[in-house]
């Protein structure tokens, strides 16, 4: 048996959000859009960084949204100098005895 617990499906959007949205949207326009934004970056820059804050993103993701990937100086090379040498040395004799 399938008991309803009323309300919209998950995944549906609230539409008095999206009517909410719209108007402030429209107010906006009707104030001169980026020019009315710039002038209250102005005139109150700690309300403006506050709704900067909530339209960036939460979380920052690295490539196809893995994680950030970082190298720092501090990690140690993968070989030292003279190994790398050494293995140069010895691709160059190999490919030289191939020909």
């Amino acid at each position: 048996m399938t008991t309803l617990t009323g309300g919209r499906r998950k995944g549906t959007p609230n539409k008095l959000n999206a009517d909410v949205k719209a108007m402030i949207l429209a107010a906006l326009a009707a104030k001169g859009g980026q020019k009315y934004l710039e002038k209250q970056a102005d005139a109150n820059p700690t309300a403006f960084l506050t709704l900067v804050g909530k339209i960036l993103p939460l979380q920052v993701t690295g490539k196809d949204g893995g994680p950030i990937q970082h190298q720092g100086i501090d990690v140690p090379a993968k070989e030292t100098r003279e190994e790398w040498l050494a293995r140069q040395t010895k691709e160059r004799e190999e490919k030289q005895s191939v020909h």
